[in-house]
């Protein structure tokens, strides 16, 4: 059956760690899953903390064994290369390079999801690779025109409108075309988690949703005309409905996912309520995408004390999808 690719991100933070735990917790996901990453820092690691676990260096998902860690290692990094817990050109290069050769298998249908640890953007920057992150990346490997960041948890699910802008730009990026896309991207990952009808509620952009215009009119020229289209296409959606007040609707039922307008809009909330068990899921590619929902926590990694909620959590989403 084919594996689902976890990708290890960048070598000097979390990433190692949390994947390792994550298959000494579920030995089932040997089996289901291949890590893309460097394999003498796995190694290094599971040694270290006394994992027990075994793994295997192959080329390919063919090539995997089971009841074994089996991984995958395009851009060969060792513990010498780089400083744990710093920013660092080769591991930045690393994450791509494993993010990329994940992809690709899952293109070829080698593997049927990519769940991804956390890369460091200003790594990944010095190591060449001038993307905002994750998502702006596969979208560019994939030729994605259409798609969006939604964080998914068990007490609330956000989809954003934009992401990794400054907030001056992301007011200019809420347009009718961009809302209404992301309304139907939402809807359409829903039903395909088993959500028949989803009850989906847009935030507004502005304080109280703009008051009937005293406080912005972006609700009158954008928000509503992309509801509205999107409500005659048959999508159960609503608003748009002031900010401080709509993701507690969703945490309490209301809604099944909320539509945030910008970054820190939909992932404060989320953070608040499920901060451990987050998971990221880029929607609207050709592949299956779920990420842990936090960093590479660099002050932490090398410790041993990463939590591999999310992680688990990613793989769980992105098994039940695939």
């Amino acid at each position: 059956m084919p594996k689902t690719a976890i990708t290890m991100g960048d070598a000097a933070g979390v990433g190692p760690e949390i994947i390792l735990k994550a298959m000494k917790a579920r030995p089932e996901y040997q089996e289901q899953c291949i890590v893309y990453g460097a394999f003498d820092v796995l190694r290094h690691y599971n040694e270290k903390w006394n994992m027990g676990l075994t793994l295997q260096k192959v080329s390919s998902a063919s090539q995997c064994v089971d009841g074994v860690v089996n991984v995958v290692d395009p851009c060969p990094i060792t513990m010498k290369d780089f400083t744990v817990g710093q920013l660092s050109a080769r591991c930045g290069d690393g994450a791509y390079r494993y993010l990329e050769a994940a992809v690709r298998a899952a293109q070829s249908g080698e593997v049927m999801a990519v769940v991804t640890a956390p890369l460091n953007k200003e790594a990944l920057h010095m190591g060449g690779h001038l993307y905002a992150g994750h998502t702006e990346i596969l979208a560019d490997l994939t030729g994605a025109k259409d798609y969006a960041m939604l964080l998914w948890s068990d007490a609330l699910k956000v989809i954003h409108v934009s992401t990794h802008v400054s907030l001056r730009q992301a007011c200019d990026l809420a347009t009718r075309e961009r809302v209404a896309t992301v309304i139907r991207l939402g809807d359409q990952v829903l039903k395909r988690a088993g959500i028949e009808r989803p009850r989906i509620a847009v935030a507004g952009l502005n304080p109280h949703a703009g008051e009937h215009g005293l406080f912005g009119d972006e609700e009158q020229t954008q928000l509503i005309p992309a509801i509205n289209e999107c409500q005659a296409e048959g999508i159960d959606v609503v608003g748009p409905e002031p900010p401080d007040t709509v993701f507690f609707k969703g945490s309490q039922g209301q809604y099944d996912l909320v539509v945030a307008m910008y970054h820190d809009q939909g992932h404060i909330p989320l953070k608040v309520l499920d901060f451990k068990k987050g998971v990221n899921m880029t929607v609207g590619l050709p592949v299956i995408r779920t990420s842990v929902d936090h960093g590479t926590a660099f002050d932490i990694a090398g410790t041993g004390v990463a939590d591999e909620a999310s992680l688990l959590e990613a793989l769980r989403i992105a098994l039940a999808l695939a």
